[in-house]
């Protein structure tokens, strides 16, 4: 082995990876190394992100955003970064009919799940504003899937499209099926609807594609984990992991 192969192989182990997800509202960062969460933060505007925000020399970093462009964010950082976009080289093969439409967050969550699982069929379903389905099959192919509303949409859109159903936020898990009043009828519609959907998209994807790894990701992650009858992994930061994934796979090129 070369010096300068030893050189490369130490940097690799002092080396992490900063990944970013900067979204309208929010930004969440991940720290990795050798494929594992360190830490993870997440920072309502800017100026706190860039506070914390301190990869050093031999750190690598990608970023992807809703908000802000690439040049954008080169003249507010002075590092290089890779930028996730739709001409970003990814180690799948997207399948989608209309990729110019496609979230990269949801690219991104499949990518996550194969960091967890090397083989098989997996479905990734994000649980946020929106609840979104995504599938890749065993050849590494997405295929797509669903989105459907999320739980607030759901509470939401009752209330402002009905006369005198009020409107509830879910602050608790143990939500009883028979609701009582119309608050508990509405919470448990929201609730166990919700559930009901998500454990039949997993019986479908499994009925037509055999064994399927299911990954729940997203802020109500965590909310759906015991009323999930079928196994599955919840993963909050699963979209870091892909972008984890990314960066290592154009790294790696």
């Amino acid at each position: 082995m070369t010096n300068f192969e030893v050189v490369l192989i130490e940097m690799k182990k002092q080396s992490r990876h900063w990944t970013a997800d900067l979204g309208n509202t929010r930004i969440k960062c991940g720290v990795f190394a050798d494929g594992k969460l360190l830490e993870t933060k997440t920072f309502a505007d800017l100026a706190s992100f860039q506070a914390y925000f301190r990869p050093q020399k031999a750190d690598r970093v990608i970023m992807v955003s809703v908000r802000w462009n690439e040049e954008e964010l080169k003249d507010i950082f002075g590092f290089p970064f890779l930028f996730f976009d739709r001409k970003t080289p990814l180690p799948i093969l997207n399948n989608y009919s209309s990729p110019e439409t496609l979230g990269l967050d949801r690219l991104a969550a499949v990518i996550g799940g194969r960091a967890f699982k090397s083989a098989g069929s997996l479905l990734c379903i994000d649980a946020g504003t929106c609840i979104t389905y995504d599938f890749l099959d065993k050849s590494d192919k997405y295929q797509g899937g669903a989105i459907s509303p999320g739980l607030r949409l759901r509470g939401r859109s009752m209330h402002e499209f009905t006369a005198r159903l009020p409107l509830v936020t879910l602050t608790r898990k143990d939500i009883p099926v028979l609701g009582k009043d119309t608050v508990s009828c509405l919470e448990s519609g929201i609730l166990h609807g919700a559930a009901g959907e998500i454990n039949g998209f997993i019986n479908y994807y499994r009925q037509a594609f055999g064994q399927v790894h299911v990954f729940i990701c997203g802020g109500d992650a965590e909310i759906f984990e015991s009323l999930i009858k079928d196994h599955i992994f919840v993963i909050p930061n699963l979209v870091l992991y892909g972008l984890d994934r990314i960066l290592l796979y154009n790294v790696e090129k």
